[in-house]
């Protein structure tokens, strides 16, 4: 039969149907609540359940957070208003937190020089833009890299030249381990790259940095450690720590599967004693026990002994989350690596590490969630970042008998910054994947 013979037959269509709406029950909103709320009758009564209890608690908190005081000098003075407003109420007194929240943030830093920690902070995202997302210019990790030194200049202030001395550590590093590799072998200039850097530092930066400050002064205003609070010295631990131990945990999960015995041992012995130990400890040992055995007549910051200790602490579990990123990855990998003929620093960098970091994504933001929200621990050796201000806060005479505003505020500042670690891990996890079209 040809094609004009079938279209003299009545039921053959010769045309498209077009395209119908669907049925009103599976789409918009009913058929949202049906899939997901009322799905069953458990489910349906789990759901009426939830939202009575929201209602609730909603009903309980909202006009004690909402009508509450912004403005008051004490919070007796706040309690008058409230009574004059509401009566006989028990509403927020917001005032503290309009009163002392330059104190939650900087602490004790000079009020004159707020600029600086508030510039380094604007820097800090220029600094972090091109390590968090690739297709910004490349030629910005310069900065990247320059940043924590910025950094150190505009929150302690003090001599150029200090910053400037331990940039040349790394230098002298790099060039003794290129010196030193031809002569005497891979492993003795690997040594040469760590250990020159540390001589330089611990014996020989103090003093030609003094002496170029002589020589020229080059220096701003000099701010001591210990006034140094709130939740700007949060930060600069909290981001010292996470900076610092993603790169050593790499270095320390390898070492665990060396096939080096001395290697081997080293890090799996340093590994488990860290993990072992309470941080608490470890940083009583930074503030009382870590000066002995320094060179007799150095002065090592109170913040920096800190900044070291928490990057040891979480240097040993960054190692083991991406250990397990290492062995989660199929033997094939490594035997690709070899029959293509890459050393084994090649293959760890363009095969084996980067499927492991992947893997090990949520470990490792796991990880730095829990260092950051462990620097509220430093109050326990006389730094007051934000928890350990609202203990003082609250024992001036002004304040005294307030609790929940305070608790509420550092809360929701932790929050903030953790829920956006968290959302940035799951944004890389779905542009990293490769397992879907």
């Amino acid at each position: 039969m040809t094609n004009s013979a079938s279209h003299d037959h009545a039921y053959v269509r010769d045309e498209m149907l077009s395209e119908m709406a669907p049925p009103p029950g599976e789409t918009g909103l009913v058929h949202w609540l049906r899939d997901n709320m009322f799905s069953s009758v458990s489910n349906g009564l789990l759901t009426l359940v939830a939202l009575y209890a929201i209602y609730a608690m909603l009903a309980a908190v909202l006009p004690w957070m909402v009508l509450g005081v912004w403005n008051a000098g004490s919070l007796s003075e706040c309690r008058e208003i409230l009574a004059a407003k509401y009566g006989d109420t028990d509403y927020a007194c917001w005032a503290v937190l309009s009163e002392r929240w330059k104190q939650l943030l900087f602490g004790f830093y000079p009020q004159d020089l707020y600029w600086r920690p508030v510039l380094a902070l604007v820097l800090l995202f220029v600094a972090l833009a091109p390590l968090l997302f690739d297709h910004l210019p490349r030629k910005l990790l310069i900065f990247s890299a320059l940043y924590p030194f910025v950094m150190y200049l505009l929150v302690w202030g003090g001599s150029v030249w200090v910053p400037l001395s331990v940039i040349a550590g790394f230098a002298i590093g790099y060039f003794a381990s290129k010196i030193i590799t031809p002569v005497a072998g891979g492993l003795a200039g690997t040594i040469a790259l760590f250990l020159a850097p540390v001589i330089w530092w611990l014996f020989l930066a103090g003093p030609i940095a003094g002496l170029f400050e002589d020589i020229i002064p080059l220096s701003i205003e000099a701010v001591k450690s210990k006034t140094i609070g709130g939740f700007m010295i949060s930060i600069v631990i909290g981001l010292s720590g996470i900076a610092l131990s993603l790169p050593i945990g790499v270095v320390l999960a390898l070492g665990r599967q060396s096939d080096l015995l001395i290697v081997k041992s080293i890090c799996v012995g340093f590994i488990e004693f860290i993990r072992g130990v309470p941080l608490i400890t470890l940083l009583f040992t930074a503030s009382l026990l870590l000066q002995y055995f320094l060179p007799k007549g150095t002065n090592f910051d109170i913040v920096l002994r800190v900044i070291i200790m928490v990057t040891l602490f979480a240097s040993a579990y960054m190692a083991e989350v991406i250990r397990g990123g290492l062995a989660a990855l199929p033997r094939g990998q490594y035997e690709a690596a070899d029959a293509l003929g890459l050393t084994y620093w090649q293959a760890q960098k363009l095969i084996i590490m980067p499927q492991a970091l992947k893997i090990s994504i949520p470990g490792i933001v796991n990880t730095f969630i829990g260092l950051f929200k462990d620097t509220t621990l430093v109050i326990f050796i006389g730094i007051f970042d934000i928890l350990g201000l609202t203990g003082a806060i609250r024992a001036s005479t002004e304040w005294n008998g307030i609790y929940w505003e305070l608790f509420i505020f550092v809360a929701v500042v932790f929050w903030v910054c953790c829920f956006s670690m968290s959302q940035y891990s799951q944004w890389l996890e779905r542009k990293l994947r490769t397992d879907h079209v």
